[in-house]
This record gives structure tokens, sequence and C-alpha cells, in this order.
């Protein structure tokens, strides 16, 4: 049984895992936050803030802080930190589990356009309309600043960094958002194209049900691979199996 497990967090399913291993005695769980969030959520356990300086500093951190088990369960798109994780635990020998939700597959009434990157979604998007529902967080906005005759709505938690496109209006929130939130959004902003990142999950999958219901096209922008020899399990329950735990 691991005695300190190493979270590299910042998504809904790495909160409840933390929940889960804090509430084990004799488990000792430290969350690590990259700290793009101001008020990140509250999250169990010890909590770390900021990077470790690549793969080599994250074996350092393993090594001086005993680690046990390390756990990837950062967004699926954050490619770098999971590549130096794979890096890390390779060096130092230290069990590495991958926690990646499903991602999200398009149903009857679906008109999606799947993409490999922001740029690809960029270059799609004067094909399939003027107003624009940009969905893919506040970082990468740059890849749509050439796109000067559209319209675009970004919504993020903090205010998004520039280079952005000159016509953006930027609604700050915090979700999860509701089918009829999602749904007046498009409605009162007029919108003709939905752009997202293949987040996965239910959290933040209305949107996609309500562009269904709308008939609005959706330009989806799926994860990159997981490193080579790298596999990922699906939820908290196959972390807990891989570590060796039963559930709680």
């Amino acid at each position: 049984m691991p005695a300190h497990v190493l979270i590299l967090g910042g998504t809904t399913e790495a909160r409840r895992l933390a929940a889960d291993l804090a509430a084990r005695p004799g488990i000792r769980v430290t969350t690590s936050l990259a700290g793009r969030v101001a008020r990140p959520g509250a999250v169990a356990g010890e909590v770390r803030i900021g990077g470790f300086g690549g793969a080599v500093g994250l074996a350092d951190w393993l090594r001086t802080h005993q680690v046990d088990a390390l756990v990837d369960a950062t967004h699926p798109f954050a490619e770098a930190i999971t590549a130096h994780a794979a890096q890390a635990a390779a060096v130092t020998g230290v069990p590495a589990v991958v926690l990646r939700r499903p991602g999200w597959r398009p149903g009857p009434g679906d008109r999606w356009y799947d993409v490999p990157s922001l740029a690809a979604a960029a270059e799609t998007l004067p094909a399939l309309g003027r107003r624009v529902f940009l969905s893919t967080g506040r970082l990468g906005l740059a890849a749509f600043a050439p796109l000067t005759d559209l319209h675009f709505v970004v919504r993020s938690v903090e205010p998004p960094e520039p280079p952005m496109p000159p016509d953006t209006e930027v609604i700050l929130a915090r979700g999860p958002f509701t089918l009829a939130e999602e749904t007046e959004l498009l409605r009162v902003h007029r919108i003709e194209v939905l752009v997202t990142k293949d987040s996965g999950g239910a959290a933040t999958s209305a949107k996609l049900t309500a562009a269904r219901a709308l008939a609005v096209p959706v330009v989806v922008v799926r994860r990159p691979p997981l490193p080579p020899g790298v596999t990922a399990v699906p939820d908290p329950a196959g972390v807990l199996e891989q570590l060796g735990l039963s559930p709680a």
C-alpha cells in the first residue's frame, strides 16, 4: 500500500481521488496544482502550487519527498506535464498511473468537425460561421487572432491572455453550466459555430447537447496522444485498483 501519493491535479477526478485517499488511514496525499487559476476549488490532503521545473525537477521532488506512487490526473491537453511525469517515473522507479476520463463521441444529430489542433480549428471556422463560441480556455487564443472577420465569444474563469482576435467578447464565469444556461448563451449571442477541446466527461458536456438541439456545428479539437508506452485508466476506481487499494 503506498504511503505517500502525489497527484498531479486540476481536474474533477483528481479532487475525487484526493478525497478518497486522504480519508484512508496511513496514506499521505499531496495534490500539485499548476497555479493558473487564482482561486482553485478545495482539495483534500496537502496541496502544492506551481511547476516542478520539468521532468528533472519532478524526479527530484519524488525522491526528496519519498513519494511511493504518482498519479497524473491533469487535463487531457496538459501534454508537457504528462510527458514529464512519465519521464520522472521512469528514472525514479516510482509507480505511475495516468487518470483520463473518456473523450467525447458524437451522437445522432451532431455536426462535429474533428481537428488535431487549435490552429486547424482556426482554419476550419470561416466556412462554418461568423459568430463563434470559443470554449477552449483562456490560453491558446493566439491561434484565432488572425481571424479579423469573425466575432468570438470567449468564456473562462480568469481573464484571457493576449494575443486574441480583435472582435472578442469575454465572459468570466466558472462552471459547470446547465443545459438551460448553455442553450441561453448560444441563443443570446446568436452563435453559429462552437469550438471546444475534447475534455470529456459530463461536467462540461451540456454545451454539446445545446449545440445539437440548435443545429450548431461543433469543431472538436482532439486530444494529443499519450507518451509511448503509457496507458490510462478512465476513473478514480481504476487508479485505486492500480495502487492495490479497494474502493472506499
